[in-house]
């Protein structure tokens, strides 16, 4: 079976932001791991800083701005037009290369920030995967917008949401900002809904989440909108161990040095330290910065900081001490996996959101924009791992945070929080071990792959 596998070619296909690069390589690790030959593309402004096993090639695209990628774009929608453009050149003479090495692709897996790489696959009469980087309870929101079953609403500051199918109550604050504000980001909205008007042209649509995490949904959508779990796309060393030396995803946009954060943290006790990052893309304001400096300083818990932006040195100054360590990245795998982690305080990105579970550390959820409200609201009201700041006029304020941190680290319920983190933590590690839910269908689709017309 090893051997007829790895005749099985699959191309994947990466967005080249933090947050899509990371899921992508991890689900060709996989299935590099079950015998299947991989190669990843992605932009050459990004295809430097991964470094992964050698057993997956990694090749380069264009995105039409080759030196600093989106950085050198002078907007989101003429990036957006220029990948689409010279992406779908280089990616139709990659697939070509390919082909003439005697390796030729069976399968095109695309992030779903890149539509057109579902056009190029059909040229080609090859499979196509659209690869969704949110959670399915987050894209089953922009699926009934496409399907006539959620209208974007003119008010969206007094109006809650229609119920959904699967889905809890939500209330507008709780969903993605590209609906609770849609004229505020619209080229990315635009893309989203076309990427899910082409949806059902995909061979498959696959999910970085787990079924046990949205079983509601599952039950609810699965004959209607076939969307297959294939998570969570976290490295194995942290879940099931089955991929050999795989501790970490293998890809950095960010310059760091573990080494100090680990150092500080193995001074400290056991469950006792505040971890505080919102992301590689989410900015805040001055003032938000401010208010998490003092909150944080209040709090008396030692903590964990990572500051893209260090938007007040003096301030940093102050408060730190031998109490706090404030650096611009880290490795989160690491940082969140020890044993002197207590509490993450988190802007609720979907990869985020799911190394803290996979991990089992409880959350304060601080959301910024795109998918994080929604992922806050599940994480605080669903999964119960954590708790929601509450903002006054769009900043959670110094005494907000230190009440937050209070409830999840010593109050009243923060036996519960911590248990169901453990929960899911086991379920996270069951769906990706042998036989689990996401392992089976990660096989089911090779198994498809190497015989397509069953």
């Amino acid at each position: 079976m090893q051997n007829q596998r790895s005749h099985a070619h699959v191309l994947v296909v990466t967005y080249p932001a933090q947050g899509h690069i990371n899921p992508l390589i991890q689900f060709a690790k996989r299935l590099t791991s079950k015998g299947v030959k991989t190669t990843v593309a992605t932009t050459l402004s990004t295809v430097k800083s991964i470094n992964v096993n050698s057993t997956i090639a990694i090749e380069p695209i264009s995105d039409g701005f080759d030196e600093g990628g989106f950085n050198q774009a002078p907007s989101l929608q003429a990036y957006l037009e220029s990948f689409k453009a010279a992406g779908s050149k280089t990616l139709t003479e990659l697939i070509m290369k390919l082909y003439n090495s005697g390796t030729p692709v069976c399968c095109v897996a695309y992030d779903l920030m890149l539509p057109w790489a579902l056009d190029v696959a059909k040229d080609f009469g090859i499979s196509a995967a659209m690869m969704l980087t949110n959670s399915a309870s987050v894209c089953s929101l922009y699926w009934h917008i496409n399907q006539g079953g959620l209208n974007l609403l003119a008010k969206q500051e007094t109006l809650a949401a229609p119920p959904m199918p699967g889905l809890p109550s939500l209330d507008v604050s709780d969903l993605p900002s590209f609906l609770a504000q849609p004229t505020s980001q619209s080229a990315y909205l635009a893309l989203i809904l076309d990427v899910f008007g082409i949806s059902e042209e995909n061979d498959w649509v696959f999910c970085n989440s787990f079924e046990e995490l949205e079983s509601e949904l599952v039950e609810a959508l699965m004959a209607k909108w076939p969307v297959v779990m294939i998570g969570p796309m976290v490295p194995s060393f942290y879940l099931d161990s089955r991929i050999e030396g795989d501790t970490s995803y293998g890809a950095s946009l960010w310059n760091y040095d573990n080494d100090q954060c680990l150092k500080w943290l193995d001074s400290k006790p056991l469950k006792s330290v505040v971890y505080v990052s919102f992301g590689s893309m989410a900015s805040i304001s001055t003032e938000q910065f401010q208010e998490i400096a003092w909150g944080l300083k209040a709090s008396n818990m030692p903590f964990l900081w990572v500051a893209k932006e260090l938007k007040d040195n003096q301030l940093l100054e102050l408060i730190t001490g031998e109490r706090g360590l404030v650096v611009k990245w880290c490795n989160q795998l690491e940082v969140l996996a020890h044993q002197a982690v207590g509490c993450f305080v988190t802007h609720c990105g979907w990869n985020s959101t799911l190394e803290g579970l996979s991990l089992g550390v409880p959350m304060v959820c601080v959301p910024q924009w795109s998918d994080q409200p929604t992922n806050a609201k599940f994480l605080a009201h669903v999964w119960k791992v954590g708790v929601r700041a509450k903002q006054d006029r769009g900043i959670v304020t110094r005494e907000e945070l230190g009440n937050c941190l209070r409830e999840v680290m010593i109050g009243e319920r923060s036996g519960e929080i911590k248990s169901n983190a453990l929960k899911w933590k086991e379920l996270a590690k069951r769906a990706v071990s042998v036989g689990g839910s996401s392992d089976r269908n990660i096989d089911e689709f090779i198994a498809k792959l190497l015989k397509p017309d069953q």
